[in-house]
C-alpha cells in the first residue's frame, strides 16, 4: 500500500477533496517525516508546525464550505517556502548570520500561495543571500541530495530541493537567479521550473537590478510543477515587467501538462557559455539520450549555437556583484559574512553606475539578438550541468573566493543564460549515470512560452517516466 509521500502532489489535492485523508492529517504525515528525516538532509531551518496545523484546519473549513470559490487543486497541500522570501511571522535568516528578523508581511508569492490554500511546514535552506550554487552555510547543515549523501543539493534552491527529493515535501517553492531552481532539481532529479521574468511578482521588495532572479517550483512530475505556478502566478499592481496572462481566461498551466504539444523543431548545443571547460561524459549521455527521446516523439532536432559568447560573462558579473550588494548589511555585521558573499559584495562596490547601466543594457541586448537566432525553434535543449553532483564541499573555497566563484561557473555554464535572456526554461530528470546520481537536461522555452513548453515536457515524462524513481533514505 503506498504511502501519503508517495502520492503526487495533485493526488494528495484529490484525495482530500474526496474526503480520502483530511488536510490536517496530511500537515502531520509531512511534519513527522521532517522531523525523522530532515538531519540526513538538510531541507529546513525553520519547520513552522503551528502555522501548518493552522493553514491545515483552513483549507479543511474552506473545502466544507458549499458557497464557498471552487477549490484550487493544492489545497491543502505542504508546500515549504525557500528562506529567502518573507512569511508574516516566521524567522527568516537568508542563509547568513548577519540577520534574524521575523516579517511582518508576505511576500507576494507567498500571498498568492496563501490564497490557494496551501500549507507552509517550514523555510527550507538556501546558501547566503542566494549566492552560490550549493548550499552550505553557517547557520545550518549543508543540504544534500538523498540519491547520495555526500554530495550536495546544489542551490541556492538546495533545502527545497532536498526536501522534495527525500520525500519531506511533495513540491517546493523556490526561486532561481542564475540556475537556482534548475540546478538543484538536476542534482536531486526532479523537475525545476524557471518561468519566464515577470510570471511571478518579485515584490514588494525584491524587484533586482538586471532582472535576473525569478520563483518558480520544484516537484517530482511536470503536472505538479505546472499546478504549483499557478498558484503562484500572477502580477501585482507596479510589477515592472508583468507577463501576459494565458489565454483564453481560465486558462490554466495545468491544462497544457495535458495537451500534445504537437511537431516541434527543437535546438541543441551544449556548448558552455560561462566557462570554458568540457562538458561531463554523463552530462553529454543525458543531452544525446534526450535528444533522441525528443527525436522519437517526432520532433525536428537541429544544432544551434549557443546563445552567447564569452562576451557576456563580465555583465553577468558585473549585475551578480552588485545583487550581492542589494541585500542591507550593518556595517558591524560584514565581518559575519562568507569570504564568497564579502567578496562578491566588495566587487559590487567596485562597478560604476555607468558600468552597471551598461551591464544591464549590454544583457538586453545580447538577449535580443540570442531570442532571435532560435525564434525558428519552439525550444532549445542544452545540459543542465556540465558536471554531476558535486561533493559537499567540493565547490567552495573559503580561502580563495575566486577560486570558488570560477569553480561554481565550471559547474553550471548553461543555466545563467535563460536569466539573462528571461526566458522560461525546465530542467527534467531524465538521466541517471551508472554511479547512480541524477543528471538533468535542461529545455527553455520561447519568451512567456511556458504553456508550450510544459506540454512539451509532459509528453516527455509520459514517454520517459522518472516519478517512479526514488533514492533509499525515501
Amino acid at each position: 500500500m503506498s504511502e501519503l509521500h508517495d502520492l503526487t502532489a495533485l493526488e494528495q489535492g484529490a484525495a482530500i477533496r474526496a474526503g480520502e485523508v483530511s488536510a490536517v492529517d496530511l500537515a502531520e504525515h509531512y511534519l513527522a517525516r521532517i522531523e525523522a528525516g530532515n538531519e540526513a538532509v538538510g531541507a529546513f531551518t525553520v519547520v513552522t508546525r503551528a502555522l501548518a496545523l493552522e493553514m491545515a484546519g483552513a483549507a479543511q473549513r474552506r473545502l466544507a464550505d458549499a458557497d464557498g470559490p471552487p477549490t484550487p487543486p493544492l489545497l491543502g497541500v505542504p508546500v515549504p517556502v525557500k528562506d529567502l522570501a518573507f512569511v508574516a511571522g516566521v524567522p527568516c535568516r537568508l542563509g547568513s548570520r548577519a540577520y534574524d528578523l521575523i516579517p511582518a508581511a508576505d511576500d507576494y508569492v507567498v500571498t498568492r500561495l496563501r490564497e490557494a490554500g496551501v500549507v507552509f511546514t517550514g523555510k527550507t535552506a538556501t546558501p547566503e543571500f542566494g549566492l552560490p550554487c550549493y548550499t552550505e552555510t553557517l547557520v545550518g547543515p549543508p543540504a544534500r541530495t538523498p540519491w547520495d549523501l555526500g554530495r550536495s543539493a546544489g542551490g541556492s534552491s538546495g533545502g527545497a530541493a532536498a526536501a522534495v527529493a527525500a520525500g519531506l515535501a511533495p513540491v517546493a517553492h523556490g526561486s532561481d537567479g542564475g540556475g537556482s531552481i534548475r540546478i538543484p532539481a538536476s542534482v536531486c532529479g526532479l523537475v525545476g521550473l524557471k518561468p519566464s521574468r515577470g510570471r511571478i511578482s518579485n515584490g514588494p521588495l525584491r524587484d533586482p537590478v538586471g532582472e535576473l532572479p525569478t520563483q518558480g517550483p520544484l516537484a517530482r512530475t511536470v503536472a505538479d510543477a505546472a499546478a504549483l505556478l499557478d498558484a503562484m502566478a500572477g502580477p501585482w499592481p507596479g510589477d515592472p515587467y508583468p507577463a501576459p496572462p494565458l489565454l483564453p481566461p481560465g486558462e490554466t498551466f495545468l491544462d497544457h501538462a495535458g495537451r500534445d504539444p504537437g511537431r516541434l523543431v527543437i535546438g541543441r548545443y551544449r556548448t558552455p557559455v560561462l566557462a570554458d571547460i568540457e562538458v561531463h561524459p554523463d552530462c553529454v549521455a543525458a543531452y544525446d539520450e534526450a535528444t533522441e527521446l525528443l527525436v522519437s516523439l517526432g520532433h525536428e532536432v537541429v544544432e544551434v549555437g549557443p546563445p552567447f559568447t564569452h562576451d557576456v560573462v563580465p555583465q553577468f558579473e558585473a549585475l551578480w556583484s552588485v545583487l550581492a550588494l542589494l541585500t542591507p548589511v550593518a556595517p558591524d555585521d560584514e565581518s559575519s559574512l562568507l569570504p564568497l558573499t564579502r567578496w562578491l559584495r566588495e566587487r559590487g562596490t567596485q562597478v560604476s553606475g555607468i558600468q552597471l547601466a551598461g551591464a544591464v543594457s549590454m544583457c538586453r541586448l545580447l538577449s535580443r539578438v540570442a531570442i532571435q537566432a532560435t525564434a525558428h525553434c519552439d525550444a532549445v535543449l542544452a545540459p543542465t550541468l556540465a558536471q554531476p553532483p558535486a561533493l559537499v564541499g567540493g565547490l567552495r573555497d573559503d580561502a580563495d573566493p575566486w577560486r570558488d566563484f570560477d569553480n561554481q561557473k565550471r559547474f553550471s555554464p548553461f543555466t545563467a543564460v535563460y536569466n539573462v535572456t528571461g526566458q522560461p526554461a525546465v530542467s527534467l530528470p531524465l538521466h541517471w549515470a551508472d554511479s547512480g546520481l541524477p543528471i538533468g537536461v535542461m529545455l527553455a522555452g520561447r519568451p512567456y512560452g511556458e504553456a508550450a513548453l510544459i506540454a512539451l515536457a509532459a509528453q516527455i515524462e509520459s514517454a520517459r517516466p522518472w516519478a517512479h524513481r526514488k533514492p533509499a533514505v525515501w
